[in-house]
């Protein structure tokens, strides 16, 4: 048998100003056929589980087509067409194929529709062959749309945020799509979504309160006859109808049962809901509660959050740091323009910068000041380890260490890129035990690589396209009644 597998990720924050392109993917992910098995089958990312799956089942994998870029603003009209008129050119070349693992992000919109993941996903199922199996993986943080299930046999979503199971669960999909195609199993899936927003910061699934909704997932796995559940946690910053949690459960041809498991999940988290309220920490109290430990402390930078599409430029809690001279500091900042200026003025070198606060929707200024030149670097890093996202490398341009203050030193990138591995700070000669406060811009996605490092996190509200406070969001499309914005 032959599965083709076919990869369209992206985040699209609506709140962003700077909409996504085409070169936005070419510049991360943009492959055809055989190189991306190249590219991902040692990846801790679910093609990488798609692949292994595959390979245990004894079944042929055929790489069809797969596109990422960095989380950012909406996905253009030219960009989208473009995605799926290379989509439709490859699996023309792909051959018939007896079923299909797909793995969008689930929170794609583009000007061309707002639904671009439910959009792509129609219409493979309309263009392959009568009853062919459409097995899907989706991100934690997707929007879901009835559109998205409808086209899908099974879906499967990420358990854990950080992300660190992505790999896991291609695999789990695999399996699953191979039992359907040796007629073992049957899926039949219900969505319920339920009309609540879980804060972001109330995300992580190592802590309550999400562990506790994820541990009656898990119960309702070992149900006879249920394959799969997912708890879809939801993504805040794309203003579209379907923002908000939902619950996927997959059953063997029981769909009275995969109704009943994930109205029980969806009743659960709207008695819950208080709880799923962000406990929100301002600026000055974030910096009080550092100032009371000695432990090594990293600042997430909720409201410029890349991994949300923020624009990863944000100075607030640079600002609110360079005056603290007695603790040694780290920033990771994106601005092309400082790394040009900090280049021509050489390693060694002093120059006078105008850091950050450049972006449209940037709350708070540059940070102004003459800065010496440290080090300057090409950019580029590999990483070994499993980290939120699966990746394991890439290019943050060419990039230059500077030195702020004495003891705050700040690395200038080219690229805009997540805070999510240790390995491109490393790449750039900087060691993160150096400080005592390091700034990670994110909210739990930089958790699993900077808690090697840091002792305690403090997830701070600082404004931005991803403030924690969504209620502050200027939503047109969303859903009404919603909690918390409205009482359900």
């Amino acid at each position: 048998m032959r599965v083709g597998i076919i990869a369209v990720q992206h985040e699209s924050n609506t709140f962003a100003d700077e909409a996504t392109t085409i070169e936005q993917f070419r510049q991360d992910t943009l492959l055809c056929g055989k190189s991306i098995e190249a590219a991902f089958t040692s990846a801790h990312h679910e093609l990488g589980g798609f692949f292994e799956g595959l390979a245990n089942e004894s079944i042929e994998s055929v790489p069809v087509f797969a596109a990422r870029a960095t989380p950012g603003g909406t996905i253009t009209r030219d960009a989208a067409q473009s995605l799926l008129d290379v989509m439709a050119h490859e699996l023309q070349k792909a051959g018939e194929l007896d079923g299909l693992l797909v793995a969008p992000h689930g929170a794609a919109v583009s000007e061309l529709d707002a639904d671009f993941d439910g959009l792509w996903l129609a219409w493979l199922r309309e263009i392959v062959a009568p009853g062919t199996p459409i097995v899907c993986t989706l991100d934690l943080h997707a929007n879901v749309s009835p559109r998205m299930i409808n086209a899908c046999d099974a879906t499967i979503g990420y358990r854990t945020n950080p992300h660190l199971d992505q790999r896991a669960r291609g695999v789990e999909a695999a399996r699953l799509l191979a039992r359907t195609l040796r007629g073992e199993v049957r899926p039949v899936q219900a969505l319920c979504s339920p009309p609540v927003a879980i804060n972001i910061e109330r995300q992580f699934t190592a802590e309550p309160p999400m562990r506790e909704l994820l541990a009656l997932a898990e119960r309702q796995r070992s149900l006879p006859g249920v394959l799969s559940n997912t708890v879809i946690a939801g993504f805040p910053y794309a203003d579209v109808a379907e923002m908000g949690s939902s619950f996927i459960v997959v059953t063997d041809g029981d769909a009275m049962l995969a109704r009943r498991c994930a109205d029980e999940l969806g009743a659960r988290l709207v008695a819950d809901r208080e709880a799923f309220r962000g406990h929100l920490i301002s600026i000055a109290d974030a910096l009080a509660s550092a100032a009371e430990t000695a432990q090594r402390v990293c600042l997430l930078d909720t409201g410029d959050n890349v991994g949300g599409g923020a624009p990863g430029d944000g100075t607030s809690l640079i600002h609110a740091l360079r005056p603290i001279v007695e603790r040694r500091c780290f920033a990771k900042v994106f601005d092309p323009e400082s790394v040009s200026r900090a280049a021509a003025a050489g390693e060694g070198g002093a120059c006078v910068l105008s850091i950050g606060g450049k972006s449209a929707r940037s709350p708070f200024p540059p940070v102004e000041g003459a800065c010496e030149v440290r080090r300057l670097c090409e950019g580029r890093w590999a990483e070994t380890k499993t980290r939120h996202g699966g990746a394991t490398g890439g290019d943050m341009g060419p990039c230059a260490v500077v030195q702020l203050r004495p003891g705050f030193d700040v690395l200038l990138t080219t690229h805009r890129t997540m805070p999510f591995s240790l390995a491109p700070l490393i790449a750039c000669g900087v060691d993160p035990r150096s400080y005592d406060i390091l700034i990670a811009k994110g909210v739990h996605a930089p958790v699993a690589a900077y808690g090697e490092v840091c002792d305690r996190f403090i997830r701070v509200n600082t404004p931005g396209v991803t403030d924690a406070d969504m209620t502050r969001l200027p939503f047109q499309h969303r859903r009404r009644p919603l909690f918390p914005f409205e009482s359900v």
